[in-house]
């Protein structure tokens, strides 16, 4: 017999989206519960952002000790992987941060209980929400529910994961040996981060993408950038190509890739597939609630990440747009000040992208061709990292960062980084262009010296035509 409960709010998951919530209701007074299927923390902090970024600090240490000779720092021996140690230096920082957020929802007043949870009828009370877990099912009566289930790799017919040879980005950050060979289906970030990680730590790596061109709808000068760079490191990239299935041959995997020059054949160690995500939306008695979802399963939201249920709300990779972990926290935020009976509603003019490429690549607001889209008359400058004295100086001088501006207003559409540091640049960029800066408030702000954040000083000076370290452009 299924025990029941009461509470305020039921927050199902507990990733990027999901425990932030479950932090601030509790900081809000709100009586919750966050209810977790698997490990605290999600995809992100489990099998995706946090585990990625240790791979590909590691795989960018091993090449830059590889090339240190050019900064006058020598060797002795061969520099090589210890794929297993790096594993376990992966999985140590994984789980501070899985345990911390363990911690964090429970000083705040919030309880974390782990089972599946489904949404039930409306009872008198409020909503339903049946938890299944290892003692049986016990019901929650709440007022509010926050469905934060996240997202899953999608899975293209013939190329379903076997961990042997077809693995998802969940299987590429738990190998513990270096593949030979890797193809890797999809030019999208996170396939090309993953696929640059293996590149550097010596795998020969075959990108597959059907689109024209990596990295649909970043900046093209910045992608530009990357793919000349994947080049340098021997990854051959594939466009306007197609995987249409593969076999076991020799102990190997052999991929038929349809090309524009015709089928060829592809000898691989693994398959790498990443193709984008789906939403978690199966099986959570949304039908059994009345939520409505759209053809592909996003469940359907408002600006308030309210669904067409009252006491409902949607928010993170279940409800679709920009499918990043810091969107999944901001809408987090939004519902838990909604349910305290705050005034308030996802009102952003931008969401910062990046992209963990070598260079990287961070993006916010429009892109140039964006822009000129929407009828905007335009400024557009660069400023190369080449040209900043910091950047020469830790030897990384790939990329640059590039403007776009109104030409009448001066006011800052877009900006876009590609180079050493561009996740971290980005951020004063999402700030100007949220508080409606023109170029003339970057230009005139004194960035300090050497750093890699006097390239935002000097692009927006640059698209003014006065830049001082470049011949401005006429």
């Amino acid at each position: 017999m299924s025990k029941e409960r009461t509470a305020d709010a039921v927050v199902i998951g507990s990733g990027p989206g999901g425990y932030p919530c479950g932090i601030r209701l509790g900081q809000l007074g709100i009586k919750t519960v966050v209810v977790e299927k698997a490990e605290p923390g999600g995809v992100c902090l489990n099998v995706g952002c946090i585990p990625s970024k240790a791979l590909i600090h590691g795989a960018k240490t091993f090449e830059k000790m590889g090339k240190s000779e050019a900064i006058g720092i020598k060797v002795n021996g061969a520099v090589s992987v210890d794929m297993p140690s790096m594993q376990r230096w992966k999985g140590g920082i994984v789980k501070k941060l899985t345990g911390g957020v363990t911690q964090l929802i429970k000083a705040n007043g919030s309880e974390l209980v782990y089972g599946t949870a489904r949404l039930g009828k409306r009872s008198g009370g409020g909503h339903q929400v049946i938890v299944s877990g290892k003692d049986g099912d016990t019901t929650i009566i709440a007022k509010n529910v926050v469905v934060a289930t996240g997202s899953r790799p999608i899975v293209i017919p013939g190329f379903t994961p076997d961990e042997t040879y077809v693995i998802d980005s969940t299987g590429a950050l738990a190998l513990e040996d270096v593949p030979k060979r890797m193809v890797v289906i999809g030019g999208g970030y996170i396939g090309l981060e993953l696929g640059t990680v293996f590149a550097k730590l010596g795998c020969k790596v075959t990108v597959v993408e059907a689109m024209p061109s990596l990295l649909a709808g970043m900046e093209a000068d910045c992608v530009r950038v990357v793919a000349t760079k994947l080049r340098k490191m021997g990854v051959e990239v594939l466009l306007n190509a197609k995987a249409k299935g593969w076999k076991e041959s020799g102990g190997k995997a052999v991929l038929t890739v349809e090309t524009k020059e015709g089928e060829v054949t592809i000898d691989t160690d693994k398959i790498l597939v990443s193709v984008g995500r789906r939403p978690n939306s199966e099986e959570l008695g949304l039908d059994v609630a009345g939520v409505n979802t759209d053809e592909r399963g996003f469940i359907k939201v408002d600006n308030q990440l309210k669904t067409n249920v009252p006491g409902i709300y949607a928010i993170g990779d279940v409800v679709g747009g920009m499918m990043l972990a810091h969107k999944a926290t901001k809408e987090a935020e939004v519902v838990a000040e909604l349910i305290a009976g705050h005034n308030t509603a996802m009102d952003v003019r931008t969401i910062p992208a990046v992209v963990f490429t070598d260079p990287e690549i961070s993006s916010t607001g429009l892109t140039e061709l964006e822009a000129t889209e929407a009828g905007h008359k335009l400024k557009v400058g660069k400023f190369p990292f080449a040209a900043l004295g910091r950047a020469m100086s830790v030897n990384d001088t790939d990329g640059f960062c590039k403007m776009v501006a109104d030409a009448d207003s001066g006011e800052v559409l877009g900006i876009h980084i590609v180079g050493n540091g561009a996740s971290d640049l980005i951020s004063e960029g999402a700030l100007a262009i949220e508080m409606g800066a023109v170029l003339h408030d970057l230009a005139l702000t004194i960035h300090p010296h050497p750093t890699l954040s006097e390239v935002m000083m000097e692009a927006a000076a640059a698209t003014l035509g006065e830049a001082i370290h470049i011949i401005n452009r006429k």
